[in-house]
């Protein structure tokens, strides 16, 4: 491991995989078994239950003092929802479900932004924006690029969709920890970032906004991430193997 980049063996890479594939599954699962009348607690639970049977643990409880097993973030919440008892799910929301979960050494991530209804054309636009993004991102995690190469594919496709891409939270490397150089900004910023080599796996996780790309921290749990201005939120996250040819997408349905 270097200060930007890790190269995964062939044995980690194996492990990884596994993990990212499981991970996938309970992510779809939730997608799928969700409801409007469950509380977010409920919705935590099943995820509990669900990490369970892939004979993994949650990577989130517990890291840096997280108290929930996945994040569920709701509407103007970006990241870092907890599930709460006293949160009742709505028709109308909409809702991220952000899963890590981690077996035989190695750690899954990933996530998706669901809905219960036919979306309003404004939240029509922040998801076919947010899921453009991610795509277009992935597109460029290839040997020989530059983290930037990522950053700006995301960046210009949300602003094409006019969209706020918020800037404190970011893409990262994971494998065999849950957050491994490099970061992954989903905007350019200074310099062009790590170049990428066969081996790297990241989490490439735009998380955009209908409004501001200005967010806060809720002052009570210390987690919840919300936009400053109220704007509903949508976070779509793939884990990205690095390959001599084309990128492989590890949290992607094995069926599809």
């Amino acid at each position: 491991m270097s200060r930007d980049q890790v190269i995964h063996t062939e044995d980690e890479i194996r492990r990884i995989r596994r993990a990212a594939e499981v991970t996938a599954g309970v992510r779809d699962s939730l997608a799928r078994l969700a409801r409007p009348g469950m509380t977010t607690f409920d919705l935590d639970q099943l995820a509990a239950e669900l990490i369970r049977e892939t004979g993994g643990k949650s990577a989130f409880l517990g890291y840096h003092g997280f108290p929930g097993n996945i994040c569920i973030s709701v509407n103007d919440e970006v990241v870092h929802g907890i599930g709460r008892p006293d949160r009742i799910l709505l028709d109308t929301d909409i809702v991220s479900i952000d899963v890590g979960v981690e077996l035989d050494g190695a750690i899954g991530d990933t996530a998706r932004t669901i809905s219960f209804r036919e979306l309003p054309d404004d939240l029509a636009r922040l998801f076919k924006g947010t899921q453009e993004s991610l795509m277009n991102g992935i597109a460029q995690a290839r040997a020989g690029h530059y983290v930037r190469h990522i950053s700006q594919a995301v960046e210009t496709t949300a602003k094409k969709y006019r969209l706020g891409v918020v800037q404190e939270y970011v893409g990262h490397g994971c494998g065999t920890r849950m957050h491994e150089p490099p970061e992954v900004p989903n905007f350019v910023g200074y310099g062009r970032g790590a170049r990428l080599a066969p081996g790297m796996v990241l989490c490439i996780e735009p998380m955009l906004n209908l409004g501001t790309a200005r967010v806060t921290t809720d002052p009570q749990d210390h987690w919840t991430v919300r936009t400053r201005d109220g704007a509903c939120s949508a976070h779509f996250e793939h884990m990205v193997l690095i390959t001599d040819n084309e990128p492989e997408i590890l949290t992607w349905p094995k069926t599809m």
